[in-house]
């Protein structure tokens, strides 16, 4: 075992870090992209340096890391890359925006970059948690904007007061996370997607459902926007998303 304290944020401690890695261990098998934290606020009360700060975390430091990791991975021709999304990448919630929108880029990267590397022996799972029971709702982890509007008093106070009431009482067992992904690590086919808690579950039943039914009430509409065209061709697209 070794441990190695690195800022995820700046490329060359990712990058020594993996070499460190190397040179203990001979390779790497498993990257689990688990850094980030909650930027919390309604998006009209946030910053773009706030914003920046989040993605340069939430999605520029699994950048750098995976980065740096890959070409160890290539090379073996093996390899699994947890990154870990949130509940929040398949939702979006109020007072979560920019901090969603950092889950949902890190899922779209996810989706892509298991396509481009899974020729290589390496697979990429998206985990996606609800609440389990971190410091993440802990006052030291999560931040908040610092320029309140009146209109959303109400319900900042409202929202806030019950992400303090969770904070230490999440049904999510970190260790039971753990060892799933530990079993996910050595499955010959994992899945692209791996809810984690019972909250987790059901609310992604409820999305996929609401999904469907939108899907199906407005397929005549979306469909109508292919143009008249003489001849067309998908072909590249097609295998570019399969």
């Amino acid at each position: 075992m070794m441990t190695v304290a690195l800022d995820v944020s700046d490329a060359g401690q990712a990058r020594a870090a993996v070499d460190l890695a190397i040179t203990r261990f001979g390779g790497i098998d498993v990257l689990v992209n688990n850094a980030g934290y909650g930027h919390m606020g309604f998006f009209e009360e946030l910053t773009i340096d706030d914003t920046r700060a989040q993605f340069e975390t939430n999605v520029f430091g699994a950048f750098n890391v995976t980065w740096a990791t890959l070409p160890v991975m290539r090379s073996a021709r093996k390899g699994r890359i947890f990154n870990v999304s949130s509940l929040g990448g398949l939702l979006g919630g109020q007072m979560g925006s920019i901090y969603c929108a950092s889950k949902f880029a890190l899922e779209g990267f996810s989706e892509a970059l298991d396509k481009e590397v899974s020729p290589f022996g390496i697979s990429v799972i998206i985990v996606e948690p609800g609440p389990f029971r971190t410091d993440f709702l802990a006052p030291e982890s999560l931040q908040f904007g610092q320029n309140p509007i009146s209109d959303y008093d109400e319900r900042r106070a409202d929202l806030t007061t019950g992400m303090a009431q969770r904070n230490g009482k999440q049904p999510g067992d970190p260790a039971r996370l753990a060892s799933a992904l530990i079993s996910l690590a050595s499955e010959a086919a994992p899945p692209k997607r791996f809810l984690a808690g019972s909250i987790a579950v059901e609310a992604a039943d409820a999305k996929l459902v609401g999904m469907r039914d939108e899907l199906a009430s407005w397929r005549h509409l979306s469909t109508s926007t292919d143009g008249d065209f003489s001849s067309s061709d998908v072909v590249g697209l097609l295998a570019q998303i399969k």
